[in-house]
């Protein structure tokens, strides 16, 4: 499924949800559980995203051209949060990430959901999972 399609099937799943902002919050909070079993072993401080309140650790590495992401955080909601934009860009080409707009996150209004401090953190969790891409992208090219 492409990217777009992707945001389409997130934005119809909070769209069931409502204005129910407690459920909304309970629903990304159970996201984080479909994440991928993250190694203690990654769990060091160079695989910490800056700029995020809570801890969220972050690695990737490509096989046969595509980007795979492995994430963890210490809180429920971030966990859930690091979910969604795994499953949106995981096993995707550099090219597609570092290009991809990802309109999911202001169509479902989730700044609203999570406050100034947590958006905050997204955007860096963004930036860091397009500049792996753009890194993937530049050792492919070379």
């Amino acid at each position: 499924m492409s990217i777009e399609g992707v945001q389409e099937e997130i934005v119809g799943e909070f769209e069931i949800l409502g204005d129910d902002r407690e459920s909304t919050i309970f629903y990304i909070m159970e996201l984080g559980g479909n994440l991928e079993e993250f190694p203690e072993s990654e769990r060091k401080d160079e695989n910490i995203i800056k700029g995020c309140q809570s801890k969220v650790w972050l690695t990737a590495e490509e096989n046969d051209g595509k980007i795979h992401y492995l994430a963890d955080s210490n809180t429920d909601i971030t966990k859930g949060l690091i979910s969604l934009l795994i499953r949106v860009l995981n096993h995707r080409k550099p090219e597609e990430i570092i290009h991809a707009e990802l309109n999911f996150i202001d169509r479902i209004g989730m700044g609203n959901i999570i406050g100034s401090q947590r958006s905050n953190g997204l955007a860096s969790m963004i930036k860091q999972m397009k500049l792996y891409a753009i890194a993937f992208q530049t050792k492919l090219n070379a």
